[in-house]
């Protein structure tokens, strides 16, 4: 599994976010007012991810007082890093485009309430991305002293002499 990139993450929330502004342009009428409680939700996975990488680094570089971490685990927390920014990114996509759909409509209660709303879950969505990114981080195992040698300098393989 390779690093997430954030050109790849930019990428979809901006592509989500025009297809959802397009789409606003037709059904907005129609829709209830946003939930304000994804936000918090949000926020509180964001929590949760950015402790656990904390502890899982500490884990990892064996600092004093910790234990020694799992490698499987680590691997279940990487994809769930990877799949928490992705869908962090889709959902910052999202109120991106409610918030540009929204900015030319703030003289009505509702979609005023609403931009709110959606500003606030757009911070919660790109906190999340960014706790995301750090527990990715944070599952790295650090180089050890045979990692930093040179190719060149291996020993020649045999069957070339």
């Amino acid at each position: 599994m390779r690093p997430t990139r954030p050109a790849v993450l930019v990428a979809l929330a901006a592509g989500i976010a025009l297809l959802v502004w397009g789409l606003l342009q037709a059904v907005y009428g129609s829709l209830p007012k946003l939930p304000w409680t994804m936000a918090p939700t949000m926020l509180l996975l964001a929590l949760g991810e950015g402790f656990t990488a904390y502890n899982l680094w500490r884990r990892i570089r064996r600092r004093p007082g910790t234990r020694p971490v799992e490698p499987l685990m680590v691997a279940r927390m990487a994809a769930l890093a990877k799949a928490s920014a992705h869908a962090g990114a889709a959902i910052a996509g999202i109120f991106t485009g409610f918030v540009l759909y929204l900015s030319s409509r703030l003289d009505k209660d509702v979609p005023r309430e609403d931009f709110f709303v959606s500003i606030g879950t757009l911070v919660a969505a790109l906190t999340l991305v960014g706790a995301a990114i750090w527990l990715e981080y944070a599952c790295r195992v650090p180089k050890g002293p045979d990692d930093d040698r040179d190719e060149d300098a291996s020993p020649p393989d045999p069957a070339h002499w």
